[in-house]
């Protein structure tokens, strides 16, 4: 490649591509690099085991992606995508049968909650009402509030640990149906902040829902390349880049890497103090992943339940709370708490008539090797008897072959890094502008910056803002 770019992003997922879409609209030429055949990062769909069922391989329900302020500015269904919306956007069963929904009405979800309606409501209501402006003062770097007396309530509220939040909850349903919330952060709910993301999906989900991708979530980055490519932008597939010095001409090089990448693809082009602080990057949890496909539709206990795309299994707080804390400290709890979604029911395309596939992970400690698969098995079959009746195949990938599968997993963590109170916004290092690097010409634009892991694509659309002032002397 002798063509020499004013960008190069090195990595095609969502906050690749967004830097990309970002920096060609503003005129600028670019080339992302893509290790597989396929774009797309966390956002990929396959037939992972056999011809005729697509399976998700990594991300699969997407609340983000219609609450992003990126995505929202894009007319992506010009570019093919289409989402599927489901009567309840997460269910959340109990052993005695009865089950928590989340629904788009706040008051339909209220209404369920018995004796914590009103509570719930004065903790929700304030956020889906102000998602625009929450949206556009976190989801990005720290900088100072334009409205600091409403950013300030909400900080207070998502900066608590989740195990204090849920002290507002008296009832068993509701208790339950925030650990599953809470549980999204991948990481124990004494942590600070653990709050915000089960604050943000269930807002989230009142004002857009959570929607699924028909075709699977590749086609949110199809949607994204075809609009990238339309505007100018060049695309260079299956090559892996393992050193900065081989990459062609450029004025600026974009990683959609996380630090431990970094250094070993451009180490030698950093500081040594700031090697030092990408060094000290802190990984979370892994996950272990589970795919099956199942005659007919999952049996739960309460057929409610499969009126949703998205499944959380793990029965009371204390039980979620006391898993995700044995697992962060390196246990393996007997009864993991399971993210299931079951888009095929919802989508037709994903498997042949009559036929389901079903998508599930738990959380293990960062690097395991072990198979829970078992555990996993038990769990859906607790809240579905006669699940396992049904499979007819299944695959399972550890967090070593996550990682090999995408290498931004490290560990098996799919967030990039902690999301911790040490690293909300300071990730991966402690700076106003932390997508700069030591060196004026790197930057880094992936989740392993704020506000971290999700498909929204608002870490490269930021990223791509810094380059295009620092390098280009471009405002936004």
């Amino acid at each position: 490649m002798s063509k020499t770019y004013d960008v190069i992003i090195v990595g095609s997922g969502p906050n690749g591509i967004a830097a990309g879409i970002t920096l060609q609209k503003a005129g600028l030429s670019t080339l992302i690099i893509e290790g597989r055949d396929t774009v797309g990062g966390g956002m990929r769909t396959a037939d992972l085991i056999e011809p005729g069922y697509r399976h998700d391989i990594c991300s699969a329900i997407h609340p983000m992606a219609l609450a992003s302020p990126f995505f929202t500015a894009l007319d992506l269904r010009a570019h093919g995508l289409e989402f599927i919306f489901t009567k309840y956007q997460a269910a959340h069963p109990f052993d005695n049968g009865s089950s928590a929904f989340l629904s788009r009405s706040i008051s339909e979800t209220a209404e369920g909650l018995g004796l914590d309606r009103k509570v719930y409501r004065d903790l929700i209501d304030p956020i889906v009402s102000e998602w625009d402006y929450i949206a556009s003062a976190t989801m990005g770097p720290f900088e100072f509030p334009k409205r600091p007396l409403l950013l300030a309530k909400f900080g207070l509220q998502a900066l608590k640990p989740a195990a204090t939040m849920v002290n507002k909850f008296k009832e068993t349903h509701t208790r339950g149906l925030w650990a599953g919330m809470s549980a999204h952060a991948i990481q124990p709910f004494t942590n600070m902040a653990s709050s915000a993301i089960g604050l943000i999906l269930s807002a989230v989900g009142h004002k857009y829902g959570w929607p699924i991708p028909k075709g699977g979530s590749q086609a949110i980055a199809d949607a994204l390349v075809s609009l990238y490519t339309s505007l100018g932008g060049e695309l260079k597939l299956n090559y892996f880049v393992e050193d900065i010095d081989e990459l062609a001409p450029y004025n600026t090089v974009m990683f959609d890497l996380t630090p431990k990448q970094i250094l070993k693809i451009a180490g030698h082009r950093l500081s040594t103090a700031y090697k030092k602080k990408l060094e000290s990057y802190r990984y979370g949890m892994g996950v272990f992943k589970m795919d099956f496909i199942i005659d007919g539709e999952i049996p739960f206990l309460d057929e409610r339940c499969g009126d949703a795309a998205t499944v959380h299994l793990g029965n009371t707080y204390e039980e979620i709370a006391a898993a995700e804390s044995l697992t962060s400290k390196g246990g393996y709890p007997e009864k993991p708490f399971v993210m299931l979604a079951q888009q095929s029911k919802f989508d037709n395309s994903r498997a042949p008539a009559g036929k389901n596939t079903v998508w599930a992970y738990c959380h293990v400690p960062n690097g395991s090797i072990r198979d829970v698969s078992v555990a996993v098995e038990n769990q859906i079959e607790r809240f579905a008897p006669g699940f396992k009746e049904r499979i007819t195949a299944k695959s399972t990938m550890n967090t070593a072959q996550l990682e090999a599968y995408n290498p931004n997993y490290i560990g098996g963590d799919i967030n990039g890094g902690i999301i911790d109170i040490r690293q909300l916004f300071t990730r991966p290092t402690v700076q106003l502008r932390p997508y700069r690097t030591s060196n004026q010409q790197i930057y880094i634009c992936s989740s392993s910056t704020p506000p971290g892991g999700g498909v929204h694509g608002m870490c490269g659309y930021h990223a791509a803002k810094t380059v295009l002032k620092d390098r280009f002397n471009i405002l936004l």
